[in-house]
């Protein structure tokens, strides 16, 4: 009874160790290999806006505004 325990005790410990020494080398591969792979490429820059020199736009907007 004892010995079957033992060995419980040894194959799920040895299958613990080993999924985890597993999970740590893909994710240290994984850390190398994914920038060259370009999964989340950086976003384009936003150009900025056009300042807005009509002071008749201006007053429209705000009517607008004021209204809703």
């Amino acid at each position: 009874m004892l010995q079957q325990g033992l060995v419980l005790l040894c194959a799920g410990m040895g299958i613990a160790v080993g999924f985890l020494s597993l999970l740590a080398v893909v994710t240290i591969t994984m850390g190398k290999y994914a920038p060259r792979l370009n999964l989340f490429p950086e976003p384009a820059p936003k150009k900025p806006a056009a300042p807005v020199a009509d002071d008749a736009a201006i007053a429209v907007a705000i009517a607008v505004a004021s209204q809703r």
